[in-house]
């Protein structure tokens, strides 16, 4: 693998690397510490609003391979933790990225994982490797709206239920690394019912909900709620007592903020 292009913009750094095979996945160095890597080539999940998936899965990256993305970079750049959230979904890769969690952690690196829980025996994997907190990305509570986000998807309930089960393995502190991923469709899944839902499952687990903004990408015909429709979705989470974060400026920044990393970018 070998970095064949670097993009920057006056938040994050992205770069581009080949595989011995010819294909392309990107990393994004979010300006001050932390890497988001890449664990497939493509993704089989195929979110509505995310570019990754667009042309499908071409394969899984070795652990290797997701290793050698912060391997090449780490000399210029001032890497404290890493990411495993750029273009794949991680329980479809389960074995291989819980060994690159591994080598990041013999590194001395906090590290992260984003997954939308498909499938679910992948899943079970990652619930148990050694990272330092978990995102299961929901971006919506409903069966009916899930199945117009997701290409595939595990069921909520089948979900949560591994969840609790690990949850009653562990203890308090662990618990609290782990949080719901919500990004934030106009139209699509941010109806008071649908708020609601996700603020009641928030107050059941007692897990905090990252509200994440949608960002364009070509082709697409989507809309991202405006900056006070953002806000009034985040207070009513609040309202409801569940803990919220959103968004920071360098996840929506057009250059590798959340949904716009591709293996198809012209070089």
């Amino acid at each position: 693998m070998k970095v064949i292009k670097e993009l920057k913009s006056p938040l994050n750094r992205l770069f581009i690397f080949e595989t011995y095979d010819g294909y392309r996945v990107e990393s994004v160095f979010y300006k001050g510490e932390r890497l988001c890597v890449s664990s497939q080539v493509g993704c089989p999940v195929r979110c509505l609003f995310c570019a990754s998936g667009k042309k499908g899965l071409k394969r899984n990256l070795t652990a290797e391979e997701v290793f050698k993305q912060y391997e090449l970079l780490k000399g210029e750049l001032p890497i404290k933790g890493v990411a495993v959230a750029g273009i794949g979904e991680p329980s479809a890769n389960a074995d291989e990225v819980v060994k690159a969690i591994e080598m990041f952690k013999k590194e001395g690196l906090k590290v992260t994982v984003s997954t939308t829980g498909y499938p679910l025996e992948g899943f079970r994997k990652l619930l148990r490797a050694p990272h330092d907190g978990l995102t299961v990305s929901v971006h919506a509570v409903s069966e009916e709206k899930r199945r117009q986000i997701f290409g595939v998807s595990v069921s909520l309930e089948d979900i949560f239920s591994e969840l609790e089960n690990y949850f009653f393995e562990v203890s308090s502190s662990r618990r609290k690394k782990f949080q719901i991923g919500y990004l934030l469709i106009k139209g699509v899944n941010d109806s008071e019912e649908e708020l609601r839902a996700l603020g009641e499952l928030a107050r059941k687990y007692r897990m905090t909900v990252m509200l994440m903004a949608y960002n364009p990408i070509p082709g697409v015909e989507l809309e991202g709620l405006t900056d006070e429709e953002y806000e009034q979705a985040f207070l009513k989470l609040r309202e409801m007592g569940v803990r919220v974060t959103l968004s920071n400026r360098f996840r929506r920044d057009p250059l590798g903020g959340c949904g716009t990393l591709t293996i198809a970018r012209e070089v």
